[in-house]
């Protein structure tokens, strides 16, 4: 379930797809940890470049 929920946020086409049975603090709370993914994913990429560019 955890891992789904993952790859659902990372999906490009779930990225602005909304809920109609959802309230307004739910799809609010699901943006955040959708941004909060991405920034995390791209942190990661440039931790990565920076530590690959010191060898």
């Amino acid at each position: 379930m955890f891992f789904q929920r993952i790859a659902h946020y990372l999906n490009p086409r779930n990225l602005f797809r909304r809920n109609p049975d959802d309230d307004v603090n739910l799809r609010m709370m699901h943006g955040v940890n959708k941004i909060s993914i991405w920034m995390f994913l791209f942190c990661l990429v440039v931790l990565a470049v920076r530590w690959l560019g010191r060898s």
